[in-house]
């Protein structure tokens, strides 16, 4: 089994990759095999609005210049998916919402590529608006006909510099009940 995570941060290693990184530790205790592939400097577009992906059925967006059609491949390989953004005025980055409109419509054109794989969303706050970010990834799972992994707590760490949010004892321990869940509900699914 395998996991891909989404950094939608513009700090490859900052905070929302810290999050990502405790999950993955408890993944692995599990055998489960996991990649970080990381947004910044990627530039990945929104979404045009073209419908080219419904003309073509061939599992990638029209746009084929910044990356995008490598993280769909990525996405269609994966039994779970992380999403994980930090929170930028009350939403997530404008990287990662990008991924979401295109994935998510190219999924749609393709008879729902994503479905029953197992979701799970991080946000990285320094104060406020994660709850905000963590909705805008659930709709994206509800949408996919993915399953969501839950934890003791909403998926989030506190933290504005990087490696702050390591600081956080509550988050920490909400991403490693995280990790453990959705390596669970894989095994789970694995053996349907």
């Amino acid at each position: 089994m395998k996991v891909i995570a989404f950094n939608g941060s513009a700090r490859i290693n900052g905070n929302t990759a810290d999050l990502i990184n405790v999950v993955f530790d408890e993944l692995a205790k599990y055998g489960i095999e996991t990649e970080l592939f990381q947004l910044a400097g990627k530039e990945i577009k929104g979404c045009k609005a073209c419908f080219g992906c419904f003309n073509n059925q061939d599992k990638r967006c029209v746009q084929n210049n910044d990356g995008l059609n490598e993280c769909i491949a990525k996405m269609i390989e994966a039994d779970g998916i992380i999403l994980a953004s930090p929170t930028y005025f009350g939403n997530v980055s404008s990287e990662l919402k990008a991924l979401i409109d295109r994935a998510g419509l190219v999924s749609k054109a393709n008879g729902n590529l994503f479905k029953r794989k197992v979701g799970a969303g991080i946000a990285a706050v320094r104060r406020a608006g994660s709850i905000e970010v963590l909705h805008a990834i659930n709709n994206f799972f509800f949408l996919s006909e993915m399953i969501i992994p839950c934890s003791s707590y909403w998926n989030i760490g506190y933290g504005r510099e990087k490696g702050q949010a390591l600081n956080d004892e509550e988050g920490v321990r909400t991403m490693r009940i995280l990790g453990e869940n959705m390596a669970w509900l894989m095994g789970k699914l694995n053996t349907v």
